[in-house]
């Protein structure tokens, strides 16, 4: 294990995630070979680089690579969301990964689950799809007025159809419906309040969305993490993923659903998730900074 006074260098930058131009998308920064890091210095690490999200990349003995992934606050998150993807996408984007001029399935280690990835390349860029785990629900808020006045909104606001509810393909978050695109740019949550919303409900974050009743294979969506420190987040395949499973089990859609989060952050991403059944969320990155990271 590498010791304060020992000095390493590890490859490390950073990738748009869910993005079709650089500086937009979710970035996240990713670090190759941390089999020998802490904790506590993939925490600083994290801290250093101040993205929403760090991903370490190692070795496993379960699957092809196993990841780790910190939020600047020093959080550990799991789930297949930005964090997985982006790892992938930028060892494949610096041709670490081999030809994939043929679709190729990789196995990664997230916690204590196996989750399968697959990617290809389609006009010189690479695209990720990758599975998330079956939908878990939990039941639905009876009480909506803490989390109304928690985001800051008016009882109207928030929509009774699907219910306000907490949904896990990987991680639990509180899904909750708006009445139109205007109203979830409108949310001003309080952290304090909305972080003891989600602790009651057991939920990690919360995801706010709306659905155009003449395009509902379309979402809107914002998403607040106050419990892991993250206020708020350009692109959330962990949140995208139970949305789409939830609204499918509500009849509301099938197959396929398109989101676009982070529009209110200056940081428009585009996330696409299908149902196989099991979520499955798709896109691609742009590697914005390469270089090495010395301890």
């Amino acid at each position: 294990m590498l010791s304060q006074s020992s000095s390493a260098a590890l490859v490390a930058g950073l990738i748009d995630v869910f993005a079709d131009t650089s500086l937009s998308g979710n970035p996240l920064a990713v670090v190759e070979g941390a089999d020998a890091l802490s904790d506590a210095q993939m925490r600083r690490i994290a801290s250093e680089f101040n993205q929403a999200e760090t991903t370490f990349v190692m070795r496993s003995d379960r699957a092809d690579l196993k990841l780790r992934s910190f939020t600047a606050a020093g959080a550990e998150v799991g789930g297949a969301g930005h964090n997985a993807l982006g790892a992938w996408l930028w060892l494949a984007e610096d041709g670490k990964l081999g030809p994939l001029d043929e679709p190729r399935l990789f196995r990664q280690e997230i916690g204590d689950e196996i989750l399968s990835i697959e990617l290809r390349q389609v006009d010189g860029r690479i695209f990720g799809r990758m599975k998330q785990s079956a939908l878990k629900l939990r039941p639905a808020l009876t009480d909506a007025a803490p989390l109304t006045a928690a985001l800051g909104l008016a009882p109207e606001d928030v929509l009774a159809e699907p219910a306000p509810r907490v949904a896990d393909t990987g991680v639990a978050h509180l899904l909750v419906r708006l009445g139109d695109a205007a109203t979830v740019d409108r949310a001003e949550p309080s952290a304090k309040a909305l972080l003891k919303v989600l602790g009651a409900a057991g939920a990690e974050g919360c995801y706010v969305y709306a659905i155009d009743s003449a395009a509902p294979d379309r979402a809107y969506a914002r998403f607040f993490n106050p419990t892991v420190g993250l206020w708020e987040d350009a692109a959330t395949g962990t949140a995208a993923g139970p949305l789409a499973a939830y609204l499918a089990s509500e009849g509301m859609i099938s197959g396929a659903i398109e989101i676009e989060q982070g529009t209110k952050m200056g940081r428009r991403s585009i996330l696409r998730v299908s149902l196989a059944p099991e979520p499955e969320i798709s896109g691609a990155g742009i590697i914005v900074m390469r270089g090495t990271l010395t301890l």
